[in-house]
């Protein structure tokens, strides 16, 4: 199954770039990269060359002796004979480039030759600090110098490509806008019609072969299966990179997740990982899932002021999955039957948190939250319109306390608008204005 994806638009202004770099294009396991890479490559080349350095070991030996271009074509049209190599029209694909770090030094050479574009995938290459001494030497011989290559993150599907596979057209999309630029409500069809797909990408996510198994079967359970395996898969990745010491605790950190979430105060606590567990002893174990792409840190505010990134505390965050779907496979059976049923008990909060999350975080957001101990909490905040905007996230409707607090002080606080995102469409109290879940792709920074 085909599914519309936000990195085409990506790639093709890559090409379009005069004297472009290679491209790198970063992401967690399974979430659609290659397959995106590979569609995107043999509709616009006219020959593609397609290298994965996991499933092919030996492929590294193409660039285990000097990195200069005539070279490598010689060493890769050996042993692939069926790659041709024309100016202009051939398209280079290194796949998982994290498991041949020649092949990522050699893109300098690349970009100078001019000759070819080169595509590259990676799944793990934030979690390279923690290989072996070996391959850390490895390595540090062969980095690249900055300025040969273009990074770019891939996230699962969100919420608007969510849409896209299901029917929901740019015109429709284009409407919700209308909505949240004039504040009007949502006609109920429309309304009812995003609030059933809202409830349904909770449970599926964004892994393309979730999404896929979904829209096949609409059955619940084989997308868990799906789910469940991609975790393992996860597990599995722990356990072959991370360093011998730091495997358990690494999925120590990973399985205390939903435990974490399930508190009523959420920040990530050390002691819930392992009894008398200390920052000191996971802290890098907890980096390694997130260089990792799997979860994503959201740190508590000082102060509610922009810039919220100068205003975050290092030590004090929470850790939510970066795919709600995922998040859920990992709670108990019966969840995603519950979610749609409106039961969710000990973690509806959670759940909703973790949507946001999810969405928020898809959009390139960084994540932050603002807590006092006086009791205070805010779930988000976010910079919109230019303000720094605290974000209420209900499950259904309910008292937002925390948030009128806030801006009956704005004094102290700084805060004179606000957002509360729930189950309900959309209307304005005052300096408050409350979306409905499904709206929160729509709040763009600008």
């Amino acid at each position: 199954m085909v599914f519309r994806r936000n990195i085409e638009s990506v790639l093709k202004e890559w090409k379009q770039k005069k004297g472009h770099n290679p491209i790198v294009i970063k992401g967690v396991r399974q979430c659609g990269k290659t397959f995106s890479v590979k569609a995107f490559a043999e509709k616009n080349y006219k020959h593609v060359v397609y290298l994965d350095f996991h499933e092919h070991k030996e492929y590294k030996a193409f660039f285990a002796g000097v990195l200069d271009v005539d070279t490598l074509l010689m060493n890769i049209a050996a042993g692939m004979p069926d790659s041709v190599f024309e100016k202009g029209q051939t398209c280079l694909i290194f796949d998982e480039i994290q498991d041949c770090p020649a092949a990522k030094a050699s893109l300098k050479f690349w970009k100078l030759d001019g000759r070819f574009d080169v595509i590259c995938t990676g799944s793990l290459l934030g979690v390279n600090g923690y290989k072996t001494k070996e391959e850390q030497e490895e390595e540090e011989w062969t980095s690249i110098p900055v300025g040969y290559e273009d990074i770019v993150n891939m996230y699962p599907m969100d919420f608007e490509e969510w849409l896209w596979a299901n029917g929901i057209r740019p015109m429709h999309i284009d409407y919700l806008k209308q909505c949240l630029e004039t504040e009007t409500p949502v006609n109920e069809a429309m309304h009812d019609r995003m609030r059933q797909l809202l409830l349904q990408y909770i449970i599926v996510g964004g892994m393309p072969k979730a999404v896929a198994t979904f829209i096949e079967t609409k059955h619940v359970g084989e997308v868990a299966k799906v789910q469940r395996a991609i975790i393992d898969d996860y597990k599995s990745d722990m356990l072959k990179y991370a360093l011998p010491a730091d495997k358990p605790r690494i999925r120590e950190c990973f399985e205390s997740i939903p435990r974490q979430l399930a508190r009523e105060n959420k920040k990530f606590s050390y002691s819930i990982v392992r009894a008398n567990g200390r920052g000191r002893d996971y802290n890098g174990c907890l980096q390694w899932i997130e260089d990792a792409g799997i979860i994503r840190r959201c740190h508590n505010l000082e102060i509610t002021e922009l810039p919220l990134d100068g205003n975050s505390i290092e030590d004090a965050f929470k850790v939510y999955m970066a795919d709600t779907g995922l998040f859920v496979s990992m709670l108990e059976d019966g969840t995603a039957s519950s979610i749609l049923q409106g039961n969710l008990h000990t973690y509806k909060g959670a759940i909703f948190e973790n949507l946001l999350a999810d969405i928020f975080g898809k959009m390139g957001r960084k994540l932050y939250y603002f807590h006092k101990d006086s009791g205070l909490e805010l779930d988000f905040v976010i910079r919109y319109k230019d303000k720094c905007t605290p974000i209420e996230c209900k499950a259904e409707n309910g008292n937002a306390k925390s948030l009128r607090t806030v801006l009956n002080n704005s004094e102290k606080y700084h805060v004179d608008q606000a957002i509360k995102i729930g189950n309900y469409n959309i209307f304005r109290n005052g300096s408050v204005l409350s979306v409905p879940h499904y709206m929160a792709f729509l709040l763009r920074e600008v």
